[in-house]
Order: structure tokens, then C-alpha cells, then sequence
């Protein structure tokens, strides 16, 4: 139990009616997860409402209701909490609670449309290798040391952080990767977290069905680093043009990361193979498995933070060597057919189109390079017909196919797509709506030496179609499907 004032402590109260002495039991922002003498935060969210329950928590038990707005009628004995915002009060009441757990470890933020995920989990396995104890939040998984937790937002809310960052302490980690969504910062879940660190990684065409504009949606990105303290830093790629804004007014000290500019950290491709990359690092050569100019980015994020955080440089460069790819980040495999598959997380524009020029520049072009894709629903609409595009202009053949319908038709966001194919690119693709026939039908197609992108889901381990999940794994299905169908 704690008492209400010392778990309000920095939220920016406008009213208060009844006694914040009172001691309460938990911190809840879900109705159905509300217990006798807990506090239930209403936040008016995407789907719901939160406000439209508080008579319901009561009658569940809850003590104390934190609101926006306060309800017409007053129960006696409930203490009502009114702030301004539902969302930033949660933040700041959650690191109250759980004893301000990121201050006991360093804490570090990857911020970017592409690479979030690649960035964080290879320092969470390069700091590991290096011996220390260690923490990932990530789209992927949630690793607290080696004990592994399923991940369900790529930022999780303000209460789930600050639960597992607290788990983190009483494990001693002193390291911890988090992936920092533009949806995270907009709704205030980093608030009331102290960062070691922020990384910008890039900024291209994603979530605008969220934002109201590209412009919203980079500034939201920004707010990250303008709410660094002085004693953290940031570290930011200056080959994006929105690199050099990401540090403007931030108070942290900076450092910057580039293949095309003058930058603290550079990197030249000296060979580029699917075996891997050989990259010069500054003044030392460096291999490394991962592939392509966009994982040369992902590589530069990473030997920058390593060195800020203060370990060697010879110790980084033998330690990135020994880095295995991500889980649905360019994870291929060669069959006994000499097909290669490849799968990849690539659901926006940017994205597809680096993974399929790096495939071309390593490609001889005697080789059809097919590609699946599809885009999900009830996400924004517009990046459809590019993804389309993209795709077909830079693939021998293309598949559209269904990604994660939820509660759209697949066939409209494949005809939504397909307006994005050019007259001349229309004889190379193919549509079909069942993804694993779509898969397999490319499987049919490919020849010897041929390649096979499946892009969109990556570790994606199911598909979501009108409210239910499906299991679906495009790495075990592809895997599978090649194996039955061998020349």
C-alpha cells in the first residue's frame, strides 16, 4: 500500500475533491483490472474512453479515481483526482510507484521509423557478450536479463515499463535498450522516465493514419530529445535531413553517426554480400553478418553508443563481429534447391525499398528476385499504393498478398495497392489473397539461384483477421513450403 500523495508527486493537478492521505493498494488505467482500494486512471484513448467506466470501478472497489474531467455526480468516501492530462499523470504516478526504477540502471531510447528494433536488440546481445547485465523493451520481445516476456506495443504503456524496469533493478541490470514509438511519446509513456541516452535512427512515410501530418509526426519524434537532460546524449543519424532537427534545443550533449556526411562516427562499405558486410568504421575494418547499407546505419548507431557508454574501441569492433541477425530483420536461409528466402519486417515504403536495393546491388540480376507483400489494415491507407509501386518497379515479379487484414477485406487493400503499379509494371505481379498460397505459389516459381523476399511481418508469429489472431510464421512457412516442393 502507498499513500495517494506520494504516488501524485510532478502530475499537474487542477482540482482535488476528498483526501489525498488516503493509502491505496495499485494503479490501474484498465477497468477490468480494478481491485479493492486500487486507483483507476481514466484515459480517453484510441478505442475508448476511460471516463465512461469510472462508475463501474467504483462499484469494482476503487478508492481514488485520476480523471480529466470529473463526473457529475460524486460518490462519498472516493477520492477525485482531476489533472491535466490522464495520460502524462499516469506516466509520472507509475515511476512514483514502482521507486523511480530507470535512475538505477542506464537507460537508453531508439527513436526512428526503421531500425528500432535492429538497434535495440543488438546492444542488448553486444552488451551482454561484453558481460553485463542487461535490459530490452522492444517490438520483438521483452528481455530482462535472460528471462524473456512477450512484448505487445513497441512501447509498452507507462505502468509496464516502469514494472519491468523495476524487475530490471532487483535483477541488477545496469543497461537497458528501449525502442521509443512515435505513438509512446505522443501519449506521454516515456514522461517521468530519466534516459541515459536517445538514438535517432531515420524518418520516413509511417503512422500518418495516426498523426495528422509528416510534420506532427517528426516533432513528436523530436520531443524525445528536446526532453533529454543535460547529462544524457544524444546520437543521430545526419545522412536523414530530419537528423540535425532531432538535436535542435536538445540540451543533451550530441554526437552524430553518417555513411554520406562528415560525422563523429563514419562508415564506408568496402563489400556488400549476403554473407554479410565489410564495413570501415572510422579508421578500423569491421565485419559483420548483418546486410546492407541500412544495417551499415544500424551498425554506425551501434559502435556510437558502445563508445559514449564508455567501452573499447577494439572491444566493440570483435564484439559486433559476433552479432546474429534479428528475428524477422533480413533472416534468410539457402534451400537445397539454391532458393534463397528471405523475410523481412519491411512494412513501410522506406523500408521495402532498402531492403530490395540491397538485394539488387549483391544480386548478379540472372536471378528472378520475387517478392510478397501486403499491407495491413485499418492502418493508414496511403502508403498502400507506394508500397505497391516500390515493389513492383524494383522486383522481377511481385505477389500481392493479405499482411494483417484485421477488420478490412483483404481484397480492398490489395486493390488499394495495386493503384500504385506503373502501366509497364503491371505483367509482373500477381495477386493472391491467401497468404500461405501466396507464398507458395512464389516457391513454385522460383528457380535455382533465384530469391524470395516476404516482407511486411517479419517475427510475426500470427495474422490478425477480424479481431481473432492466427498462427502464421512466414520464416517456418516458406521453410517448409521449399522443402516440399524440392526441384
Amino acid at each position: 500500500m502507498m499513500i495517494l500523495k506520494d504516488i501524485l508527486y510532478r502530475v499537474t493537478i487542477n482540482a482535488v475533491v476528498g483526501s489525498t492521505g488516503i493509502a491505496v493498494n495499485q494503479i490501474a488505467f484498465d477497468s477490468r483490472k480494478i481491485g479493492e482500494n486500487d486507483v483507476f486512471v481514466a484515459i480517453s484513448g484510441t478505442q475508448t474512453d476511460g471516463h465512461k467506466y469510472i462508475e463501474k470501478v467504483i462499484e469494482a472497489g476503487a478508492k481514488a479515481i485520476v480523471c480529466e474531467v470529473l463526473p457529475e455526480m460524486l460518490v462519498d468516501g472516493i477520492t477525485y483526482v482531476e489533472v491535466m492530462s490522464s495520460n502524462q499523470a499516469l506516466a509520472y504516478m507509475a515511476a512514483n510507484y514502482y521507486e523511480h526504477p530507470s535512475e538505477n540502471l542506464k537507460l537508453i531510447g531508439v527513436t526512428g521509423t526503421n531500425g528500432k528494433t535492429t538497434v535495440t536488440s543488438l546492444l542488448y546481445q553486444l552488451f551482454k557478450k561484453a558481460g553485463y547485465k542487461v535490459g530490452l523493451l522492444s517490438t520483438v520481445k521483452i528481455m530482462v536479463d535472460e528471462a524473456s516476456y512477450i512484448a505487445t506495443h513497441t512501447t509498452p504503456d507507462s505502468l509496464s515499463i516502469n514494472k519491468y524496469l523495476k524487475l530490471m533493478n532487483d535483477e541488477g541490470i545496469e543497461y537497458c535498450f528501449m525502442e521509443v514509438s512515435s505513438h509512446g511519446i505522443h501519449q506521454k509513456r516515456t514522461e517521468g522516465l530519466k534516459f541515459t541516452g536517445g538514438i535517432f535512427t531515420n524518418l520516413s512515410h509511417d503512422h500518418l493514419d495516426y498523426h495528422d501530418s509528416f510534420a506532427e509526426y517528426r516533432d513528436v519524434k523530436k520531443r524525445f530529445f528536446d526532453q533529454l537532460p543535460k547529462d544524457a546524449f544524444a546520437l543521430t543519424n545526419l545522412d536523414d535531413k530530419n537528423g540535425k532537427v532531432m538535436l535542435q534545443n536538445s540540451p543533451a550533449k550530441t554526437y552524430t553517426y553518417a555513411l554520406k556526411s562528415y560525422a563523429d562516427y563514419r562508415a564506408q562499405i568496402l563489400e556488400n554480400e549476403f554473407s554479410g558486410l565489410l564495413l570501415k568504421v572510422n579508421d578500423s575494418e569491421l565485419w559483420t553478418r548483418l546486410i546492407g547499407s541500412f544495417n551499415a546505419y544500424n551498425i554506425l548507431a551501434i559502435y556510437g553508443t558502445a563508445e559514449v557508454l564508455g567501452l573499447e574501441k577494439d572491444e566493440i569492433l570483435r564484439l559486433i563481429s559476433e552479432l546474429e541477425n534479428v528475428s524477422g530483420r533480413f533472416q534468410y536461409f539457402i534451400s537445397e534447391d539454391k532458393i534463397t528466402a528471405i523475410v523481412d519486417y519491411a512494412h513501410t515504403p522506406d523500408a521495402l525499398k532498402n531492403v530490395l536495393e540491397t538485394i539488387n546491388s549483391i544480386r548478379t540480376k540472372n536471378e528472378a528476385l520475387i517478392t510478397i507483400v501486403g499491407c495491413g489494415g485499418d492502418r493508414d491507407k496511403t502508403k498502400r499504393p507506394k508500397m505497391a509501386h516500390i515493389a513492383s518497379a524494383l522486383s522481377t515479379n511481385v505477389i500481392f498478398t493479405s499482411d494483417n487484414p484485421r477488420s478490412e477485406k483483404p481484397e480492398t487493400i490489395i486493390e488499394d495497392m495495386e493503384q500504385g503499379v506503373e502501366p509497364q509494371n503491371f505483367k509482373k505481379t500477381l495477386s493472391i489473397t491467401d497468404r500461405k498460397q501466396a507464398i507458395k505459389t512464389a516457391c513454385q516459381m522460383a528457380n535455382t539461384n533465384d530469391i524470395i523476399l516476404i516482407a511486411g511481418k517479419g517475427h510475426e508469429t500470427y495474422q490478425e483477421i477480424k479481431g481473432e489472431r492466427f498462427d502464421f510464421d512466414d520464416y517456418k512457412t516458406v521453410q517448409e513450403l521449399l522443402k516440399q516442393l524440392q526441384k
